[in-house]
């Protein structure tokens, strides 16, 4: 049993969750490699259990979830960031109890069981970052998703919750259909149309897309680049289809565009997400809740393409 030093606070882990990230780290597939002997997950929620001295932000009976990058308060992040992520250099939150700092926690939103606030850190933080953070979005945009993944599903919700026209493509019919149902304006299975900037531009009448959660990465980049809109705004996120990819500064230029690199952020990103979900009443879409015994059939689940939404481990 893990105790609290001053500053600390131990919590009771009663759910973790999945990104595709931990995938690539089990796989050692990761571009930053992790540290050795690694516990896995940066995502997890649970129960304060116990404080260590001078902790003014929890008490016990406290729900709260970890936050990506433990030592990203807010602003700028500090040269050292990347060191202080759980689940890549710090060990993660796959654990009946961990200690960290009070720093590195949020209050989870009003009404969220363990299982839903676990979901939020890494995939729900990213696709605020990339459209409201950073993109800035406004009402009416356009705006494209790649994938039904984690990131993408947060994505479509955050659009559709902000006044969005959310444009989501996939390889599947039926995933597509269940976007549809989530308020995504148009669908493309891009499995039959493998140029499909074009009927992005068309679903947008011509005009583009503003925003977009680029989470393919070399393989997709420079299509959704042929969809982006004058003055658009594109999150390179991940690397589904395989990490990095070319940005034409020409292009940038003559659609007087921003390209943002989101590697999830801050603290205080995440408190403002949280506000955000609760007051237009958003709720996580999950794939399937496994039992801690049977967390690798959650990392086969992931790595399948199957699931909708987020991949969640229970551990109570």
């Amino acid at each position: 049993m893990p105790v609290p030093a001053a500053g600390e606070v131990l919590v009771r882990v009663h759910a973790a969750a999945l990104n595709r990230r931990d995938v690539y780290v089990l796989k050692g597939q990761y571009p930053m490699p992790p540290r050795p002997q690694l516990v896995p997950l940066s995502d997890g929620a649970g129960e304060v259990v116990a404080i260590g001295s001078a902790v003014r932000r929890f008490q016990p009976g406290d729900p709260v979830a970890a936050s990506f990058f433990q030592r990203w308060i807010g602003g700028r992040p500090a040269a050292d960031f990347l060191s202080s992520a759980l689940g890549g250099q710090l060990d993660g939150m796959l654990s009946d109890y961990v200690c960290l700092s009070e720093d590195g926690l949020v209050s989870i939103p009003e009404g969220y069981s363990f299982e839903e606030a676990a979901t939020l850190p890494c995939a729900a933080v990213t696709a605020w970052n990339g459209l409201l953070s950073r993109g800035r979005m406004k009402p009416g945009d356009n705006v494209l998703i790649l994938g039904t993944g984690g990131v993408a599903i947060f994505g479509l919700q955050f659009a559709v919750a902000a006044g969005g026209r959310p444009i989501v493509i996939s390889s599947s019919d039926s995933k597509l259909a269940r976007a549809t149902e989530l308020g995504a304006a148009a669908s493309i299975n891009y499995s039959n149309n493998p140029q499909w900037a074009e009927l992005v531009r068309a679903a947008t009448g011509g005009v583009g897309v503003h925003q977009i959660l680029e989470v393919g990465g070399r393989g997709t980049l420079q299509q959704s680049l042929a969809s982006l809109a004058a003055g658009g705004h594109v999150a390179l996120i991940g690397g589904l289809a395989g990490f990095g990819g070319d940005i034409p500064a020409m292009t940038l230029l003559q659609a007087n565009a921003t390209a943002s690199g989101i590697y999830v952020g801050s603290r205080a990103d995440f408190e403002a997400m949280n506000a955000f979900i609760e007051r237009h009443k958003v709720r996580p879409v999950i794939d399937r809740v496994y039992e801690f015994a049977d967390a690798a059939a959650a990392y086969e689940r992931l790595e399948s393409g199957r699931h909708f939404g987020k991949v969640v481990i229970r551990l109570r």
